[in-house]
């Protein structure tokens, strides 16, 4: 069950915010309403969920046990540690490994279950936060059971730090204010995915379907924005929709995306894109392999091997590693020299260079294979010697298409988001409260899509 869908739109969540807010037992709700939700589409994958829950708490009782002891607490950390890792390596890499490092054939391959990655690292957190004393321990296996199954953001992050939730879990408030930034922030992430990631996803899926002989360098440009608008607005519109759900019902999430396509460089980038993905490499990993504290030659194995690690939590792939090393090596360059000449440079320029490495990645990213990747990237780059004919697209509206380019362009910065602040601070700056218009247009702007990712 996807965010998007009728099926979730419609039926789930009306009857799961009825019974809400109107039982007495939200948490009970919550956790009934998240172990149906990831049931719906992985009914027979629950019990690794459940398992992942008895796993952890089990582990976090056995570490507050042992606090005065740091031999015996740091080993249970890392047999905790250790045991989501295999758990997670099983069902994600399993079929890699035996496919691509032992070189045999599997007839019936390991299925990877949903939102497995993302369980996984809160589970991490929370223990090591638990080992730290950066949280104290649930003691209420059902708290902890809400806390790595909710359902909002369950599948597609993001990644939410137990010691961000602990108290909200116990004692949180759904008042009107939060419930309304709720339903805008859910109906705007709603938009990216409906009207402008699966509108622009459709050329992209077409594009890097083609044959070598049947690819031209324009497609392969066309291709490679369009996919690079489709995974921003994919994944931040349900990230969006997660966060905008938490807000309505009392909770606080971490923000997941700060226009990540303006940054000037890819070290910017990776502050705003996925940045709770970004802090929980940089706080679990990074900066206990030592940082930037040590050598620079260390700084930078501990940055490929964060990225690495990075490419390899994406998928089991070794496109997936392959761009992991991709972007360590530009965050290794630019820390070494690369930065200073950006700062000198025109900034457009730094955009432009951002955003061509970034697109680059993405079309390692997005290939099915180092084959499909090799022919890519060189049509990409008009290095390609065969005699191309004609492709035409009749599989889509190219209207709705071009549309949803330039809105993504568009609303891939904080255009949206200026214009509406000069609007309010123009109408505060008259009238020393808001006009009526200016609450009238933006009211039916989320109307509007609201009611246009419902027709489509």
């Amino acid at each position: 069950m996807v965010f998007s869908s009728v099926t979730f739109l419609f039926y789930f969540l009306p009857i799961f915010l009825i019974a809400y807010f109107i039982l007495p037992f939200r948490n009970g709700v919550l956790l009934l309403a998240s172990l149906v939700f990831y049931a719906w589409g992985e009914v027979g994958y629950i019990v690794i969920l459940i398992f992942s829950i008895f796993l952890n708490y089990i582990v976090g009782i056995a570490i507050g046990r042992n606090a005065e002891n740091d031999k015996i607490k740091k080993w249970v950390l890392g047999l905790g540690i250790t045991l989501n890792l295999l758990l997670l390596g099983y069902f994600k890499y399993f079929n890699f490994v035996v496919e691509n490092i032992i070189n045999l054939e599997i007839t019936e391959k390991v299925h990877l279950p949903l939102g497995i990655s993302f369980f996984t690292f809160q589970a991490i957190s929370y223990l090591i936060d638990v080992y730290r004393g950066d949280a104290e321990i649930e003691k209420n296996p059902f708290n902890l059971a809400l806390y790595i199954s909710m359902f909002p953001q369950l599948i597609a992050g993001p990644i939410v730090r137990f010691k961000s939730v602990a108290q909200q879990i116990n004692h949180r408030n759904s008042n009107l204010t939060a419930i309304n930034k709720g339903l805008r922030i859910f109906v705007i992430g709603l938009a990216q995915k409906v009207l402008l990631a699966n509108t622009v996803a459709i050329p992209a899926d077409e594009i890097f379907s083609l044959s070598e002989a049947a690819l031209t360098a324009p497609l392969a440009w066309f291709g490679t924005v369009t996919y690079t608008l489709q995974i921003y607005f994919d994944f931040a519109g349900y990230s969006n929709m997660a966060i905008g759900l938490g807000l309505i019902l009392g909770f606080t999430f971490p923000k997941n995306f700060n226009y990540p396509y303006v940054a000037e460089s890819i070290t910017e980038f990776w502050r705003r894109w996925h940045m709770s993905l970004s802090s929980w490499f940089r706080d679990y990993l990074y900066i206990p392999l030592g940082g930037n504290r040590l050598s620079p030659f260390r700084t930078n194995i501990n940055l490929m091997s964060v990225f690495l690690l990075c490419g390899l939590w994406h998928g089991a792939a070794w496109t997936f590693i392959i761009w992991g090393a991709y972007h360590g090596f530009f965050l290794m360059v630019e820390r070494y020299k690369l930065s200073i000449l950006l700062a000198q440079l025109w900034q457009p320029l730094r955009h432009i260079y951002t955003l061509v490495v970034v697109m680059i990645g993405w079309v390692i990213f997005r290939v099915e294979d180092l084959q499909h990747l090799k022919y890519f990237l060189i049509t990409l780059f008009g290095l390609s010697n065969t005699d191309k004919g004609e492709v035409i697209f009749i599989n889509h509206d190219t209207n709705s298409v071009l549309s949803a380019l330039v809105l993504g362009i568009v609303f891939a910065t904080p255009v949206f988001v200026y214009v509406k602040s000069k609007m309010y601070s123009i109408a505060v700056n008259k009238t020393n409260i808001v006009s009526i218009p200016f609450v009238v247009i933006f009211e039916l702007f989320y109307l509007v899509i609201f009611m246009l990712s419902i027709l489509s």
